[in-house]
């Protein structure tokens, strides 16, 4: 969010990737061409080129999507799910491991939303048998328990690691017989990314299996955008199950449906974006939506879910704009006027403003009444309230950053970390994100804004401490704002940048750790899946985000956006969709 600090006024290389909309039809296409400008980087615009197409209707979930997908296809999508599902209930794959590895595939593919049902019910079978079993977990291999020992702290179900114990010799360490199991190395590695504080077995584990295969696991699934990795999966699946051609082909197919309502989806943010009317108010400001986007579009991956993802992208779109106009906008004492004025919520503010930012306030205002008013519409209660605090905490954060900047103050490091959490944006973006989901609805109450708290505070501080470890390390900044690697390296003058990044890194695996065990918590009750799952999305985001290369740019990041967005080779071989990409 708007805690990268490479806002549009620095000096540097511009993204290479922006996006073109069709002004006649609607059709978006990437365009491989440096944008000229810092501020268009990551921008939308349009484009006047023609290229006709027959669009055709598809009922995802309830929802008329407007796409290509010819009915053909759509039946064969739906047969497809139906087959899956079939075989999900099959009692042949009761209580085997074979319904695990299933479960696994799914998930790694991203179409696990549509099977939460069917999922579970097998999940808590197995947990079930495993609780109810004489031998317990001794008749499980490696691979297969640490399947079962993943699966199962995934959604909720209380299991303990010491059962990893049994693959343990006399002297307390690992087997070194355990050393040939690659499959099974690989999948306790996967497990050990689970762990909570504390688990020393699974650190003990993480240690073992990365000395065998770390190489080949330097991104674990717990910690990656499923979408992302689907087509490295895909290609690595082996049919040795007579089920993986159709769960292939459905994954397939269900990229493109993904694919096709998120293209729409960003024609709508781009005109929302141009009508709102602050790219030209505010030319210093940053004008990314494609990037703004791009959070959503990954935290809440669940194709049915547009609605969600369009508001939650004007949420972050506002994160963006507030942080470039205390970094940019305003003297001090206008920058606590603004702050003032969001407390107060009151259009009556928008005089005591200066021009600059009069538009932002009132813009704020409406995008987030509006969001309130919806979310009332669809589940029956207005969080404006909740919503406003988030505006106000986040101002009162950026104002001591300002503050900090203009009379040159450097911070103790959890000073300057602890108001870093909230100025990163994860507050007001997840706090939005829990009202957009109707959780407070849902459950009657059961779960209110504070018990997410930790959670919100794990995510801010990998996001704070990953912006920070990128802006150190790729763009060279004056070091006037900060950030807690200076903090931290003025406090211990002893310490080597090395050193002090060793340090980070072990802070973010730690912060994981607590994102881990809040995660777990929450999920034992399955209604709060989607709102935990969306925020471990967010968390692996981040390195996305700030994994700058050596020449300021995001390559990860617009890899990312392309496969998601424009890449078609993920369609190849497949009779329909390749006649529907060369139509």
């Amino acid at each position: 969010m708007a805690v990268d600090n490479s806002s549009s006024s620095l000096t540097s290389p511009p993204s290479n990737i922006h996006i073109e909309i069709n002004a006649d039809n609607g059709d978006i296409s990437p365009s491989l061409v440096a944008c000229r400008t810092a501020s268009q980087k990551w921008s939308i615009l349009e484009a006047t080129y023609s290229d006709p197409s027959k669009p055709h209707q598809m009922i995802l979930n309830g929802q008329s999507i407007k796409s290509k997908l010819q009915d053909e296809l759509f039946n064969e999508y739906e047969q497809k799910l139906e087959d899956i599902r079939e075989l999900l209930n099959s009692e042949d794959l009761q209580n085997q491991i074979g319904s695990l590895l299933l479960v696994d595939a799914i998930q790694r593919l991203g179409v696990d939303y549509r099977f939460q049902e069917e999922i579970e019910a097998i999940i808590r079978r197995h947990y079930v048998a495993a609780n109810t079993c004489v031998d317990g977990y001794t008749y499980y291999t490696l691979h297969d328990l640490s399947l079962f020992f993943r699966l199962l702290r995934q959604h909720g179900f209380c299991i303990s690691a010491d059962i990893f114990n049994n693959f343990k010799s006399k002297d307390g360490t690992f087997e070194g017989k355990l050393k040939q199991d690659i499959r099974g190395l690989m999948e306790l590695y996967e497990a050990a990314q689970l762990g909570i504080e504390g688990e020393d077995i699974l650190d003990e584990a993480a240690k073992f299996s990365s000395q065998i295969v770390g190489n080949r696991l330097k991104h674990p699934y717990h910690k990656s955008i499923a979408r992302f990795s689907a087509k490295k999966y895909i290609r690595d699946l082996q049919d040795t199950n007579g089920w993986e051609k159709t769960l292939k082909e459905l994954a397939k197919m269900d990229y493109y449906v993904a694919k096709i309502s998120h293209q729409h989806e960003l024609i709508q943010i781009s005109k929302w974006w141009k009508d709102l009317g602050l790219a030209e108010e505010l030319k210093q400001a940053r004008n990314q939506p494609l990037k703004w986007y791009t959070w959503s579009m990954a935290s809440l991956s669940d194709p049915s879910m547009s609605e969600q993802r369009l508001e939650l992208t004007k949420s972050i779109t506002f994160v963006y704009i507030i942080d470039d106009i205390f970094d940019l906008y305003g003297t001090p004492e206008e920058l606590c006027v603004f702050t003032q004025a969001v407390k107060r919520w009151d259009y009556a503010a928008i005089d005591m403003l200066p021009k600059s930012l009069k538009m932002c306030y009132k813009a704020l205002l409406d995008t987030t009444n509006e969001i309130g008013s919806k979310i009332f519409e669809k589940y029956g209660y207005n969080p404006i309230n909740s919503l406003k605090s988030t505006w106000a905490s986040l101002c009162d954060a950026f104002l001591v950053e300002a503050k900090w900047f203009h009379i040159g103050h450097l911070p103790i490091s959890n000073e300057y970390l602890e108001n870093g959490k909230v100025s990163s944006g994860v507050h007001v973006v997840l706090v939005h994100l829990f009202f957009l989901l109707g959780i407070n609805g849902k459950m009657g109450g059961a779960f209110q804004v504070d018990d997410i708290s930790e959670l919100i505070s794990s995510v801010a501080v990998i996001l704070r401490l990953w912006d920070d470890f990128g802006s150190a390390k790729d763009e060279q900044q004056d070091g006037n704002d900060g950030s807690y690697i200076e903090c931290y390296m003025k406090e211990n003058p002893g310490s080597t940048v090395e050193n002090v990044r060793k340090h980070v890194v072990d802070m973010i695996s730690s912060e994981w750790k607590n994102l881990n065990k809040e995660c777990f918590r929450l999920n034992q009750n399955s209604s709060m899946s989607s709102f935990t799952k969306a925020s471990l999305n967010l968390a692996r985001m981040v390195p996305l985000m700030y994994s700058y290369d050596d020449n300021q740019q995001l390559p990860i990041l617009e890899e990312y956006i392309n496969s998601t967005l424009f890449d078609d080779t993920f369609l190849e071989h497949h009779p329909i969709l390749d006649q529907e990409q060369r139509a």
